[in-house]
């Protein structure tokens, strides 16, 4: 397990440098460039003006360079400019003459944004708080709905039961997240259509509205009223997918020999499910549902935006928007680090769940 682990480790390693450096090369092609010049600068820049612009601050380097010194494996860039001295490692807070040789992400600085005008880190840190909680809340309700429907379902294939829920599963996952989102919009939030009105006239709520439209009073204090809508949004999109692979899953355990000499000795069909298929049910939905964690962090996009709630998602739009690169790039490596970690873990838990492996 030790050398596993370690293999793994490098691997990921090598993943990350790549993946990172390709998402680099493409956020610092010239075009995102001379547009983040000018939008430091001014519009009216010259194409001269331009490049001046750039090789002051950096950015008329080789690509590599710039990579190793965002990394921090190189030292930060430094120039003279009207008898002050500039660098990449050297701001307001941090005079040239205490200013550190490297600062890069390896050191924990992830530059400044140039759309909020606050270091990358600090909006990084806000947005990933909201994010957590948003994917907290719907992992607490996705992952045992679904377990429920894909077990209730391949307890009994074919079965009346099995179909209605495979519908279900089937229709929640094949509808995104912007329609279903809509949807719960203009059912629990509207004050002329849906619910809403009826609830008021009748005087069961106070306001206008059930639930309300937007998240951004969560950002704050978060309640049922003002994060039940995109949390649920979000774990219907993908509870149907963890559902499904939990009935299949089921479905061919029920058909095993073991389950069905339990069933000839007369064991309880519940103790049959519970004690004996449910274990070696949940071995390939385990896969699954470790795998939502890295589409939950980049599949949060259109509902953050939707809702208006500021995490990850809106923030990674909001940098591409606005030409951001150093908020894009912070980003990139957060979600670079998600989807290997988790499925680092998903590994190990697959070894635990299925003694075969460990065996091998």
């Amino acid at each position: 397990m030790l050398m596993f682990l370690l293999r793994r480790l490098g691997i990921m390693v090598l993943t990350a440098i790549c993946l990172t450096f390709i998402v680099f090369f493409l956020t610092n092609l010239t075009p995102n460039l001379e547009k983040l010049a000018r939008s430091e600068g001014s519009v009216r820049m010259s194409d001269a003006q331009v490049e001046n612009w750039l090789a002051d601050n950096g950015y008329a380097q080789p690509m590599v360079i710039r990579y190793a010194e965002w990394l921090g494996v190189a030292p930060g860039w430094t120039k003279e400019i009207d008898g002050a001295t500039r660098g990449r490692c050297i701001s307001a807070d941090r005079p040239a003459d205490s200013a550190p040789t490297f600062c890069g992400v390896i050191q924990g600085d992830w530059g400044y944004s140039s759309v909020f005008k606050r270091p990358v880190s600090e909006i990084l840190g806000r947005a990933l708080a909201a994010t957590g909680w948003l994917m907290l809340w719907v992992m607490i309700i996705m992952v045992p709905s679904a377990l429920a429907l894909g077990v209730l379902a391949g307890m009994r294939e074919g079965s009346r039961t099995d179909r209605v829920l495979s519908t279900v599963a089937i229709a929640t996952t094949a509808t995104p997240e912007y329609v279903s989102g809509v949807i719960l919009i203009v059912v629990f939030a509207s004050a002329t259509v849906g619910i809403s009105p009826l609830l008021a006239s009748m005087g069961l709520i106070e306001g206008r509205t059930l639930f309300q439209g937007t998240a951004t009073s969560a950002m704050d204090k978060i309640t049922f009223w003002n994060f039940g809508l995109p949390v649920l949004t979000v774990a219907m999109y993908g509870m149907g997918y963890i559902a499904r692979m939990t009935r299949a899953s089921m479905t061919e355990v029920m058909t095993a020999q073991y389950i069905r000499t339990a069933r000839l000795k007369g064991v309880p069909f519940r103790d049959v499910v519970l004690r004996h298929a449910l274990r070696n049910a949940l071995i390939a939905p385990f896969t699954v549902i470790m795998l939502q964690f890295p589409w939950l962090l980049n599949g949060v996009v259109i509902v953050e935006t939707l809702f208006n709630y500021k995490g990850f998602g809106w923030t990674l739009v909001q940098g591409a928007g606005n030409n951001d690169i150093e908020l894009l790039l912070a980003c990139s490596v957060v979600a670079v680090i998600v989807v290997l970690a988790t499925q680092l873990i998903s590994d190990i838990g697959y070894a635990f769940l299925n003694p075969r492996i460990r065996i091998s």
